[in-house]
């Protein structure tokens, strides 16, 4: 059971720990004239009101209880706090007075910012980034999520031992594999950090190589793979569950889905497929999280088709599809690159939430090629988007004719399984079908055997 707040705001025996909400805002008019670093498309840029109910949000899945909220408009960044001189008061009174146990400062801070911030408020203070390690520290279940996690984690603390106790800054001998002579204890820390990132990093390689063995196993069946992404709480899992029947967890809440979940769906052509729930996106992602979840987003990059899902009910929806396409795009750069260039042409956009909206026919610009709108909670549009699935599977599909000896059950059996039988005429000795097939099925079905 959580615990109450003490004299300080921390967590006892009886409540959860009290917690204060800090946005350091700068104003979309400054980020575009390049004032701020950061800047964001016109059209895109976030509210302070929808950004600090992201944080408030964030915040409150970890189990604090929020007390206080506060927006601060940055008029300049100074390198020791952030915030101006008098904000830090106004904050720190406002601090005191709901005996705040735990301030949360939506924003990248530095480690010297970090310190002083705590030193002004008698606080424990956790930036952005932090609050998210945490958050993604206490939902990962599976081992590669948990590796994923502590690699992020560990990557993000290593910059900030300088806020340690002053221990750290004595030295030991030693000797063996204890630390040589003179090592501080910061160094010496330091060092057991890396070598530890050493080891997760060959742990999560041997991961990737297990993944691309298991693609190189799809491939032979083959199945096409759906991968679905999204900004984090969009409803990526209750689409997953309603188009698959699974019973993955889904929540009204940030970060619900961490570890990645595969399961086969079948398409009106009969047709089968794979479809991938995947960790959801949110702006200003760590750059820690994006290298540690390298292996999950490496699903989104070996799919045939990337479903893009946005909640289209959400006053920030604009600026969340620029978060998402973001990340993708960096994925898509560097020698390393784990989406091809022509990535785009796989992307459909799936416009979730329209309910919210009075239906689908009351979301603009979801319908055609490319888009669809849907409510994955009635199953309105559900269809739909079953169908633009379909026809986008079959385009590069071939359609051939075969007489089968009617004997051959197996070879029948097999187009059945991996194409699209659209006729079929059972002669006396063959049954003649005509089927459409991928080119990669058609060239192991017309393969003579070995």
């Amino acid at each position: 059971m959580p615990a109450p707040a003490n004299d300080r705001g921390e967590g006892t025996d009886e409540g959860p720990t009290r917690a204060a909400v800090i946005l350091p805002y700068d104003r979309p008019g400054r980020a575009a004239q390049g004032l701020v670093p950061g800047g964001i498309p016109d059209g895109t840029a976030r509210a302070a009101e929808a950004r600090l109910a992201e944080a408030v949000g964030l915040a409150a899945s970890i189990g604090v209880t929020i007390v206080h909220q506060a927006v601060f408009p940055l008029r300049d960044r100074r390198p020791s706090t952030l915030l101006g001189e008098g904000q830090v008061q106004t904050a720190g009174e406002a601090i005191a007075l709901h005996r705040v146990g735990v301030a949360v400062v939506d924003a990248a801070l530095s480690p010297v910012q970090q310190r002083n911030l705590e030193r002004e408020w008698r606080c424990k203070v956790i930036d952005r980034t932090g609050l998210i390690l945490e958050i993604f520290g206490e939902r990962a279940r599976t081992k590669e999520g948990a590796l994923q996690v502590e690699l992020a984690h560990l990557d993000y603390q290593r910059t900030r031992l300088v806020r340690s106790w002053t221990h750290l800054e004595r030295q030991r001998g030693g000797f063996g594999f204890l630390g040589g002579p003179g090592e501080s204890q910061i160094e010496l820390d330091r060092r057991l950090i890396t070598d530890r990132m050493v080891k997760l990093k060959k742990e999560l390689e041997q991961v990737r190589r297990t993944r691309g063995l298991h693609r190189k196993a799809r491939e032979k069946v083959p199945y096409p793979v759906i991968a679905l992404v999204g900004y984090t709480n969009a409803g990526k899992s209750t689409l997953f569950n309603a188009l698959t029947g699974a019973g993955v967890y889904a929540q009204d809440q940030l970060f619900a889905t961490l570890d990645p979940t595969m399961r086969g769906i079948r398409l009106p052509s009969g047709r089968r497929a794979i479809l991938s729930d995947t960790v959801g996106f949110i702006s200003d992602l760590p750059t820690q999280l994006v290298e540690a979840f390298r292996a999950t987003l490496e699903e989104v990059a070996a799919a045939d088709i990337i479903l893009h899902v946005r909640d289209v009910a959400h006053p920030d929806t604009g600026a969340q599809r620029a978060d998402v396409l973001g990340v993708l795009e960096e994925m898509a750069a560097g020698a390393d690159a784990a989406l091809d260039e022509g990535w785009e042409a796989r992307v459909v956009e799936v416009l979730n939430k329209a309910d919210l909206l009075g239906g689908t026919g009351a979301v603009p610009g979801g319908g055609g090629e490319r888009s669809v709108a849907v409510s994955a909670l009635t199953g309105e549009g559900l269809d739909a988007l079953r169908a633009l699935l379909d026809a986008r599977l079959s385009a590069g599909m071939e359609t051939v004719d075969y007489a089968i000896p009617a004997a051959d059950g197996a070879r029948l059996a097999w187009l059945y399984r991996h194409g699209e039988v659209l006729a079929r005429d059972d002669a006396e000795g063959d049954v003649r079908v005509t089927v459409r097939l991928s080119p990669a099925d058609r060239a192991r079905f017309e393969q003579p055997p070995a």
